[in-house]
């Protein structure tokens, strides 16, 4: 039997979602041990003049706890 903890990180990227939820999976990946997936819980923009200037993502990381 394993037991897995949740944990919500934001990250983002000037690019797109996709980049700013590799981000973040990679970083979370650093300091979690057993990282077993991720859900984007949310997606946002910051524009500036006019235009998207970065991407953010807000997610749920899973990893499962050693014994």
């Amino acid at each position: 039997m394993s037991v897995a903890r949740v944990t919500e990180i934001t990250s983002s990227s000037p690019k797109n979602f996709e980049d700013a939820i590799n981000a973040g999976v990679e970083r979370a990946n650093k300091t979690l041990q057993n990282v077993k997936g991720a859900w984007i819980k949310e997606q946002k923009v910051v524009v500036e003049g006019g235009k998207i200037v970065e991407y953010r993502v807000t997610m749920k990381v899973t990893f499962v706890l050693k014994d």
